[in-house]
């Protein structure tokens, strides 16, 4: 994943601002992290540098 698009990403349940972890990076781009909601906390794996924006299960719905 590119540096650059963390600028455009948003939390898909709240719609709010992303701070990313870098654990691996390779050349300008993120090979393994996490991204966080600065809002609701969600965190979002950054595997073989995909991050998986896909909302968390809601176990009650």
């Amino acid at each position: 994943m590119r540096k650059e698009i963390i600028k455009i990403l948003c939390c898909p349940v709240c719609k709010t601002d992303l701070t990313v972890s870098i654990e691996k990076e390779e050349d300008n781009d993120i090979i393994t992290g996490t991204l966080t909601c600065n809002s609701c906390h969600t965190v979002y794996p950054i595997k073989d540098g995909i991050p998986d924006l896909l909302p968390p299960e809601n176990p009650e719905g």
